[in-house]
């Protein structure tokens, strides 16, 4: 009951907010509906009609090129291909590829709900696409990749697992062209209903306090809610190495937009440990490219870069009070995110 009070209050707020103010969302919603049109769907789209196309290929495989893979990350056998598909086909195509693994049979729920925390990652197609102007470097976004697949395989090998498992193989009919369009289209248009959603809250957040912060603090509170609007801001962050932390953190985290776009392509699967992976991978990125910007950035000032030393606080405190590390997986996760 109380639920559904507070959800009644905050739809009713909006409301109230979309009549005296319209002007702010309808301006939010036409932004979002350009990232969408001409960043998000042209980069993502053919990620995920291809995705769905090859996961269950890649699920049903078992390649012994991949078994040491599996092993190291403690994915059932024959699905070890997924870890890769998060890795190239971007947010969220990793979760959809699991969802139908999971669907189909080839993954039991447990693995599943396991395999959400880092198998489901920012794309090369989003990375080298969006980011491409926000540093002055390529190299600079290779390394960001780098980065972000290195701290994704020590969230696997982190987490435990029965790793015992091996993935049924079920002869599957493999989907039409026109199937997997048509799947694709609703998927999509899930994501960039959600894209719009938060552009929209970003909007209203602009014109009431978020002019009062610095640059560095604006532009990580768009990425923290919407990823794609977080990274475009990254060029408001006058320091190189600061704005290289960042974004690094960004892309791990994904966003509480990524979030939810994960949970509506998994369904009844749910987001399992999604969101504690990501927040352990957010700080093993933070570290990593916190070294090397001390490293490939030597003549910036680091008191540029320490609002970062917050950010990994504050990030690390929230780790350990939410992950119970003393209790075993059961394949859901802690009742405490409600997932």
């Amino acid at each position: 009951m109380k639920k559904r009070i507070l959800t009644g209050i905050l739809a009713g707020f909006g409301i109230l907010m979309l009549i005296i103010d319209s002007r702010t969302a309808i301006s939010g919603a036409q932004n979002g509906i350009e990232l969408c049109t001409y960043s998000v769907i042209p980069s993502l789209f053919p990620f995920i009609v291809l995705t769905s196309i090859l996961s269950p290929v890649i699920s049903g495989g078992n390649s012994r090129l991949l078994r040491p893979l599996g092993r190291l990350l403690g994915i059932p056998y024959g699905s070890e291909g997924l870890f890769l598909t998060g890795i190239l086909g971007g947010y969220p195509t990793g979760a959809l590829a699991i969802h139908q693994a999971w669907r189909n049979g080839q993954l039991c729920r447990e693995d599943a709900r396991r395999m959400l925390a880092f198998c489901s990652n920012a794309g090369p197609a989003f990375l080298f696409g969006i980011l491409g102007t926000q540093f002055p470097q390529f190299w600079m976004l290779w390394v960001l990749w780098g980065i972000h697949i290195l701290s994704a395989l020590l969230v696997g090998m982190m987490l435990p697992s029965k790793n015992n498992f091996e993935a049924s193989a079920p002869s599957l009919t493999a989907p039409t062209l026109t199937q997997t369009v048509n799947n694709g289209s609703i998927t999509m248009g899930r994501i960039c209903g959600w894209i719009v959603l938060f552009r929209v809250i970003l909007a209203f957040c602009d014109r009431w306090f978020l002019w009062l912060l610095p640059n560095f603090a604006q532009a990580g509170f768009y990425g923290l809610l919407e990823l794609a609007n977080g990274c475009c801001a990254l060029n408001s962050v006058a320091s190189v190495g600061a704005r290289f932390v960042l974004c690094s953190g960004l892309l791990a985290f994904g966003g509480i937009c990524v979030m939810m776009q994960t949970a509506s392509v998994t369904g009844k699967l749910g987001l399992g440990l999604y969101l504690p992976g990501k927040i352990l991978q957010a700080l093993f990125s933070i570290l990593f490219s916190y070294l090397i910007q001390l490293i490939c950035f030597p003549k910036v000032d680091q008191a540029e870069i320490s609002p970062v030393i917050l950010i990994i606080g504050v990030i690390f405190v929230t780790f350990l009070a939410i992950i119970p590390w003393k209790r075993k997986i059961r394949g859901s996760v802690p009742q405490l995110f409600g997932v």
